[in-house]
């Protein structure tokens, strides 16, 4: 999805794009007595990573995606590189450094596939981060991470919002279009097709509208209807795995 990182207003506008970054300012600007963590969850392909990485140019924020390799001294010396820190000696010497920076630089940190850090064991460690820097906060995961987040008080008590990113909607698939299928008109009635077949996912409808492009650079076509498209032979990706060949 580096292409739609990249791609100025077309990002700006998709939904789950907007519903980040007002998410984020909420938490900037919240009064002082108001905790400053927050969660956006929802569904892998649903764009919020993407979402992520505008909302971290937008707000000059720390963005980092967390593996399921890493430990916790892994989780601070990636964080603290990131923040253009040098290396501290131990993991508890790393999260006072971080967060003393976040403090001083006031930059908000999003923290993405947070069900990770849940797993692995970071949860406490972030929320010593977030008590020592009163900073801003921001744990991004798939669908059921605010269930995982629930199974901790410290952490469930410390949370301004839950926001749930959304399924895409056609005005997403306008927005994408300029810039996945750019030079091809796509008729109404195949977008909307399109945008069933991709499940709603964002990420599949960006494969989708390259498809097309493909398909009508192919064959001269500068703009593709949805008879144009049951005719072609060709299938927009849904993400089902195909039936085993030599099934009837």
């Amino acid at each position: 999805m580096a292409d739609i990182q990249s791609s100025g207003n077309g990002i700006a506008a998709l939904r789950n794009v907007m519903s980040m970054v007002t998410l984020v300012q909420r938490v900037i600007d919240r009064a002082e007595s108001l905790p400053g963590m927050a969660t956006y969850y929802g569904p892998s392909g649903y764009g919020k990573s993407s979402a992520a990485a505008y909302a971290a140019n937008v707000f000059n924020a720390i963005h980092i995606e967390t593996r399921s390799t890493w430990t916790k001294k892994t989780f601070c010396e990636v964080l603290i590189r990131e923040m253009g820190l040098p290396p501290a000696r131990t993991v508890a010497n790393m999260v006072e450094e971080i967060s003393r920076e976040l403090r001083k630089s006031g930059r908000p940190l999003l923290i993405d596939e947070a069900d990770t850090a849940v797993d692995r064991g970071f949860l406490e460690m972030i929320r010593d981060i977030y008590e020592i820097s009163d900073g801003a906060v921001i744990l991004i995961g798939e669908e059921d991470l605010p269930t995982k987040l629930t199974r901790s008080e410290r952490i469930h008590g410390r949370m301004l919002d839950w926001v749930a990113a959304e399924p895409a909607v056609i005005d997403d698939v306008d927005h994408l279009s300029p810039y996945y299928a750019a030079g091809i008109e796509i008729d109404a009635p195949l977008k909307e097709q399109l945008l069933t077949e991709s499940g709603h996912s964002i990420r599949r409808i960006c494969v989708n509208l390259a498809s097309l492009r493909e398909h009508g650079l192919t064959h001269g076509l500068a703009r593709i209807t949805k008879k144009d498209w049951a005719t072609s032979g060709r299938h927009f990706f849904s993400g089902k795995p195909p039936r085993p060949r030599g099934l009837k």
